[in-house]
This record gives structure tokens, sequence and C-alpha cells, in this order.
């Protein structure tokens, strides 16, 4: 589905399980023939070798091909198939090289050598350095909107260079040896410099443009000149197909070869299919309340403790996720390149949960919990919770606001206690951007100053494993003071042809999901 910020937070995925009635099929239908899917495909057909079709949510009157607005997953597909990045996140979101061939920091990490790959743009030109300064000087300007300009805030263009046409150094204003992650961000693709205009980009990925209209389909031509390799498909077309069972009828009925983000009930639908079959990819979303620190009753962090200890996540996973997840233990990232390893989890213990509202003076405290459509695990785990935490003495009232302004309404209402998820992004970008003291989106409010000390230190360190360590005790502390309750984890699905070959299951926002450059098809 689309939401906003892709690397990505407020991630809504399914986790109903409920089968598709009859009427939701033929509502499906219709949802597809509102994109023109049953017009007749063409050569788009699937089981044509000539053009790839996948459905995606759309994001509406407002897209663009400008690589570096990418609020949306189906924003994000469109800019890997026409542009490319110098690195790139493998699933474990750790850094790999991309257009760039290497880098490497001085001792300081404030001077950050790179040296280019051979690569050339749709038009013939070279991929150069300073191709690769105008994109970032546009990537950190304010105005532009890229979800990565806090990475690139720090970097001194003034003082950074090019050193010939594949060598560049970036001088950063302050130590930063996290910078890598910057290099694969979200909204970092490298375009020619001077390039403004994006109603006929150019890029050099593995496709060039073929035609787009916002809110409306989008179609790329194989680009023979790609120096990762030539695509099998000749064309790759982005269909928009908003509802999910549009997504999935268009793939049963041959119309499409992909159906992004399903949830629940049409992974049960897809399980019992010959013609198609399904990508997982597990833990790829935090499913997340966010309690206020800053505000009662949860700034009293013996109340926050008595949440945590309340809530049955084994439970909470097999009733609100189905089946299709795992447990959280009040951290996010578990997998992920810097996840602590040797954490215990987090048991029920209702007799101390229910002795700290004791303590606080909360008993039979209200406390409303905000929710939503938007995710179809948030209800069903909302109403568990209130039954939960109803054993330890607290009353809690979820209340439903609409899927569509959730986010804007959950921040005017001020709530202090709200569903959120957040998918598979850098640790190190989580902690910075989500728990930081006065980051932008921090949510709960919370602020340490032992945390960000940390955290300055990590960056500031050259050493892996020392900066490891640090990362640690940051995470060690956000897990028990900073209002984030991570109760579980829900699977990633995307439904795919049985005719397709060249696609695995990856999490968002990494280098092998949807990465349609490399699919054939039988």
């Amino acid at each position: 589905m689309s939401t906003p910020f892709s690397v990505r937070d407020e991630l809504a995925r399914g986790a109903g399980g409920h089968v598709v009635s009859r009427r939701g099929f033929l509502a499906g239908a219709g949802a597809v023939a509102a994109t023109g899917l049953l017009g007749g495909c063409g050569s788009g057909e699937a089981g044509g070798a000539r053009r790839f079709r996948a459905a995606f949510a759309a994001g509406g009157s407002q897209e663009s091909m400008d690589p570096h607005v990418a609020p949306n997953f189906v924003d994000q597909v469109r800019a890997k198939a026409m542009y490319d990045t110098l690195a790139t996140f493998d699933d474990d979101m750790s850094v790999r090289a991309r257009l760039a061939e290497s880098w490497e920091s001085d001792d300081s990490g404030t001077r950050w050598n790179v040296r280019l790959r051979e690569a050339r743009f749709h038009d013939g030109a070279p991929v150069t350095a300073e191709d690769v300064l105008h994109t970032y000087r546009r990537v950190a300007d304010p105005a532009t909107g890229s979800p990565s300009q806090q990475l690139m805030s720090a970097v001194d263009f003034g003082a950074s260079r090019a050193g010939g046409q594949r060598e560049l150094t970036l001088v950063l204003e302050r130590p930063d040896f996290w910078f890598p992650n910057a290099l694969a961000g979200v909204g970092t693709e490298i375009i020619p410099a001077g390039t403004t205009d994006f109603r006929n980009p150019v890029g050099s990925g593995p496709f060039r443009f073929g035609s787009f209209r916002p809110g409306g389909p989008a179609l790329f031509k194989r680009w023979d000149g790609h120096w990762a390799g030539i695509p099998e498909i000749e064309e790759l077309e982005i269909v928009p197909a908003n509802e999910e069972a549009a997504r999935v009828n268009a793939l049963l009925s041959g119309q499409v070869h992909y159906a992004a983000d399903l949830s629940g009930a049409s992974v049960n639908r897809l399980k019992g299919e010959k013609s198609a079959r399904l990508l997982t990819a597990p833990r790829a979303t935090a499913q997340q309340i966010l309690l206020s620190r800053e505000r009662d009753p949860f700034s009293d962090l013996r109340l926050v403790e008595a949440f945590q200890l309340g809530i049955d996540r084994e439970a909470l996973a097999r009733v609100a996720l189905a089946g299709h997840g795992e447990p959280g233990n009040d951290l996010f990232g578990k997998g992920l390149h810097g996840y602590p390893g040797d954490l215990e989890p987090r048991e029920r213990d209702v007799d101390r949960a229910r002795g700290l509202v004791r303590d606080a003076g909360a008993d039979g405290l209200e406390i409303r919990l905000q929710t939503s459509t938007l995710d179809a695990a948030w209800e069903p785990a909302a109403a568990l919770i209130a039954r939960q935490l109803g054993e330890i003495g607290l009353k809690v009232a979820p209340h439903t606001l609409a899927a569509a302004t959730y986010f804007s309404e959950m921040k005017d209402r001020r709530s202090v206690a709200a569903f959120n998820t957040t998918s598979t992004l850098p640790l190190a970008s989580f902690l910075e951007q989500r728990l930081r003291g006065r980051a932008a989106r921090n949510m709960t409010g919370f602020g340490s100053a032992e945390f960000d000390e940390l955290l300055d230190k990590a960056r500031t360190t050259r050493e892996e494993k020392d900066r490891q360590e640090l990362m640690a005790r940051a995470q060690r502390i956000a897990r028990d003071e900073s209002g984030l309750i991570v109760w579980g984890f829900s699977d990633a699905n995307d439904g795919v042809s049985a005719s397709v070959r060249g696609l695995r299951a990856a999490p968002p926002n990494s280098h092998d999901w949807a990465r349609f450059d490399q699919v054939t098809l039988g």
C-alpha cells in the first residue's frame, strides 16, 4: 500500500487471515477494471516474453519521475528501474557497492574518498564525479524533499571536490563512520549534472524511460548499455492497482506477473494456487506501539514497564498476525546488522506489572489507544491488548482513526499510545531519526543524554567492533526507556506468477526487492 516515507516509516502491511468472499472477489475485480487492466494487455499479457507487468498501489496525481522525491514504494520501484545509487543495502541493511567501486575515509571520518565504476547514462554520457556532486547537493536541499536530506546535510559541498571523472572527495562537517548508509539511501539516485526537468528523464539504471502518467502506468524499455548487464525482459510496466484484491485478481487472471504488498487473506489464497507463488520476507515490518514519554501517564517509567510486562507477545503474534509474523522484543531491527544477538525475550509477568500499576497510583486508569484499519493487524491487536492490560489494572480503550488521516490525526491529537509500523532500514538510521532526543521523527518524545552520547561515540568510532558495542548499549537503553513497544514483526509478502524466474524474497528497501532487471519469463 502507499504510505509516507518509504525507508519506510508507517508501513501498513495487513495480516488478517480471513477468506475472501465472492462479493470481495467481485469488488476486487471491479477495482482492477478501474485501473484499465481488464481492457486487454496486448503485448503485456502474462506469458509473453516482451513485457513484464507489476501491480503496485499508486501514489496519485502528485507522482513524478523525480527520483529524489520518493514517498511511496511505487516511486522507489520506478527509481530502481531508471536510476542507480552509489551503494545499496543487503537484506540485513549492511552496505555494498553499486555505482561506487569503493569508498574509504580518513582517520577522522570527515573525508570520504569515493571511486566510481565505469557506467553510462541512457544518453551515452559517462557517470562522473560532477554528476554525483550535483545529485547530492540537490538531495541535501530541504526544498527538494528527499527522504535522505538529513543524511546528506552534513556534507560540506564548498570543500568537497571532484578529482577527475571517476574520483571524488566528500568532506563532512563532523566525523561520521556511518556515512556509507547515505550512499545507499532512498532518494539519492544519481542524475546528470544540471538536471531540473523529469518529464523525459535520463538515468543510468537497467531500463530507460518509455512513458509515465502520474497515478497511472509507467513503461520502461530495456537498456543495452547497463554496466551490470542487459535485462532479459524487453519492457517493464508498472501498473496501478490500489486495492489489494485488484492486485491479486490481476495476478491470478494472468494480467500481471507481480502483485505487491499482500496481507494475510491474500497470502492464504495464493498458497492454494498453482499459477502463482509467494515471495515472503520474514520480519520485514516492526509492529509497534508508541507510548508518549512526554505526557502522563507514560512520563512515569513504571507504567512503561507495566505495559511491557503486561502484554503477551506470543498471543499477539498468533492472533493479530495470523501466523504471518513472530513476536517482538521491544527493539526494532531483529535480524539486521547491529542488532544485539544476546537479548533475552521479554516474558509476560502479570504480578509484577500489576504491582507497578499500584505503585504508580494508576489502578483503574483509562488509556486511549489509537488504532486504525490502515494495518489489518492493528484492531485485533488493540482488542487483545485491552484484555491483557485489564488483568494488570489498566483500562485500555481502543480508538479507531481514519486510515487516510491516521498519522496526522495521531500527531494533532497528541496521542499517549498509538500503533505504528516501520519497515527495514539501517539500525543506525533508525536510532538517529526515531529515538535521538529532539529528532524530527522521534514520535515518543524520548530523551536520554546517555543514549545520545552513545550514538555520538558510535558515529565517530572507526573500528566496526567498537562501534557495534556502543550501538548495543544504546539499544538496551532505548528498549527499556524509550516508550517504543515492538510487540511483533510481520512478514512482507508479494505474489509472482509461476512463470517468472529471477526474483527472490527480500525485505523492502533492500537491493533485491523488486529487482526486475533480473527477471526471466518462462
